[in-house]
This record gives structure tokens, C-alpha cells and sequence, in this order.
């Protein structure tokens, strides 16, 4: 009888058990399936986040030059001197180098016409001194003539051979066309990562009348490209010279942060020697914008320094950047 019961009590129990594992295994299966879906919603969510923060999050980046009352080059400035404004908004320096040593891509583009036709050797030969005496390893340059056209001579390298062949064939035309090489030269260059400068030699005139001057700033304020120009005028005299040619190199370089020379005070080897020193002195400055004025497309750059009085020293930077032109390498 105890066995019988004993066997009872296993049979009866025995089922029980295998049903009770049973129902559990359904609910952990079921939990399971459920699972995914349960956080596909959370997944998503996520996903949306992240791309939201990569769109928003911005860092602006602004290449600094300062000289002080005589015109010479101040390089022993701080973050701490330094404060940056967007549109009049005051924003948080997150980064700061002094003489950066980002990649210098430069593009030289040489104006080969008729107004300022003359000795191309000379001109090669102060372009290639120019050459050997700025690129490091890490830097490129490529070398484009204008006149009618656009031409280029030599691709982006560090090979100083290549360039020196380049700049022994450059041939003249009539016409000048001017704005078309800034915005041909701001294209190529935007696609590099590090600094961007374009160095034009001309006087100014535009013949061509392809592109326009507002067309040419735009792209190169598009493409974060600093412009320097070597003004060079064969004229002493007003007469017959282009002086609004003048004024809007002269603008362009102040409006992207580079800097205009008279090839005239000096000769064109010390015209390169200071674009060579001058982009030797720079701050790079960084910023992620916050506080942004809603609706706004360009918006605006100042550079100050605090503590010091506002004739004591000349600030130079880019006014500005597009919202719209996908950040670039720096």
C-alpha cells in the first residue's frame, strides 16, 4: 500500500511538474518573439538621436591672424585672449593652436594676360623660391594660370619638380579671367582637408566677364578658402589703371581672412615672403555654435580681444561661413 501510494504520488505529480515547465517554456518563447519588437521602437529612437546630434553639432573653425599698431605679427597670444561672436552672440572657444600644423594646401594661380604680360621667367622664377621655401611633407600646391581661360599646370603635390616643370609653361592670352580662376581655384581646393589659400598674382582687371565678383567671394567663403593677392601693377599713375580690379582683391582677401600685397613695394619675392610669414602666424580657433540666430543662412564672425584697446591691435579673420555648405575638413 505505501508503495502504491508512494507510485500514486509519483504519477500524479510527475505530469504536473512537466506541465508547469512546459507553460513556462511557452511564456519565456513567447517573451522572446516579443522582445525585438519590444525594443525595435527604443532602437529607433536611439538612431534618431544620434543623427539629430550629428546635424545639429557643428565645430567652426576660424584661422586668425593679428598684428599690432607697426603691422608686425603677434604670436604670443592665449585662448584666454581671445573671445569669438556669431552673429553677435558670444561663443565657447573649444579649440585652440597656435601655428597650426594642419596641411597647407595652396593654390597659386598666376594671371597671364595681356595687362600684365612681362618677363615669365621672372615671374616663374619668384613663384618657385615661393615654392621650396613654404612646403613641408605634409603640404601640397597646385599652380593654374588665367588669361581667357583657366589652365592648369600642376595638380596638388609636394613634389617640388613637378611643380618647377609647371611653372615653366606659362604662356599669355589677351583677356583676364579673373573670377573664374578664384571660383575654379575655391572649388579644388574645398574638397582638401586642413588650411586652404589661394595666392593670386594680378591686377585685378577681369575681362572674361564669366563669373562675377559675388559669385567668385561666395565660393570661396563656400570652400573655407583664404585668399592672398599680389597686386601687380604695371602703371605707377591712376591713369589707365584698374583701380576697382584693385579694390576687390583687396576686398576678397579681407572678407576670407587672407591678406592683399602690392607687388610693386619690393618685388614679387618679398610679396611671397610675407604670405610665407604670414601663414606661419596663425591661431586656429574652433567653436560649436549654440545660441544661433533661427532662419539665418550666413552668419557673421568676430574676433576680439578683450583686454586690449581697439586701436592696439588689427584682428584678421573670415567674416563668415554658410550654414548650408556641409563642414569641411580642418
Amino acid at each position: 500500500m505505501k508503495s502504491s501510494r508512494a507510485s500514486g504520488m509519483h504519477l500524479c505529480v510527475a505530469p504536473s511538474f512537466s506541465c508547469f515547465l512546459r507553460k513556462v517554456w511557452e511564456r519565456i518563447s513567447v517573451g522572446l518573439c516579443v522582445l525585438p519588437l519590444t525594443l525595435a521602437p527604443v532602437a529607433l529612437a536611439a538612431q534618431d538621436s544620434i543623427a539629430t546630434f550629428h546635424v545639429d553639432v557643428r565645430l567652426v573653425s576660424i584661422f586668425v591672424n593679428v598684428t599690432d599698431k607697426n603691422g608686425a605679427l603677434v604670436g604670443g597670444l592665449t585662448k584666454d585672449d581671445f573671445a569669438i561672436y556669431e552673429d553677435g552672440r558670444p561663443q565657447d572657444i573649444a579649440v585652440f593652436e597656435k601655428q597650426s600644423e594642419l596641411p597647407l594646401n595652396l593654390m597659386l594661380a598666376i594671371d597671364t594676360s595681356g595687362s600684365v604680360r612681362k618677363d615669365m621667367s621672372e615671374e616663374a622664377g619668384a613663384a618657385r623660391r615661393f615654392a621650396h621655401a613654404i612646403l613641408r611633407p605634409q603640404d601640397q600646391m597646385s599652380v593654374i594660370e588665367f588669361a581667357t581661360t583657366v589652365h592648369e599646370l600642376t595638380p596638388f603635390t609636394n613634389k617640388l619638380a613637378v611643380i618647377d616643370r609647371g611653372l615653366g609653361e606659362l604662356r599669355s592670352d589677351w583677356a583676364t579671367a579673373l573670377y573664374d580662376a578664384i571660383c575654379l581655384g575655391s572649388e579644388k581646393l574645398g574638397g582638401k582637408e586642413g588650411r586652404k589659400v589661394l595666392v593670386v598674382v594680378s591686377d585685378g582687371d577681369d575681362t572674361a566677364q564669366s563669373s562675377t565678383y559675388a559669385q567668385a567671394l561666395e565660393a570661396a567663403l563656400r570652400n573655407e578658402v583664404m585668399i592672398y593677392s599680389l597686386i601687380d601693377v604695371p602703371i605707377e599713375s591712376s591713369a589707365g589703371r584698374d583701380l576697382g580690379g584693385e579694390h576687390a582683391l583687396i576686398t576678397i582677401s579681407e572678407q576670407t581672412g587672407g591678406k592683399y600685397f602690392y607687388v610693386n613695394e619690393g618685388g614679387l619675392d618679398k610679396a611671397f615672403a610675407k604670405v610665407s610669414d604670414d601663414l606661419r602666424t596663425q591661431y586656429l580657433i574652433g567653436y560649436y555654435p549654440h545660441h544661433q540666430v533661427p532662419g539665418t543662412n550666413f552668419h557673421r564672425l568676430t574676433v576680439t580681444i578683450p583686454r586690449a584697446a581697439v586701436d592696439e591691435f588689427d584682428v584678421r579673420h573670415k567674416t563668415g561661413y554658410y550654414a548650408d555648405t556641409p563642414a569641411k575638413g580642418n
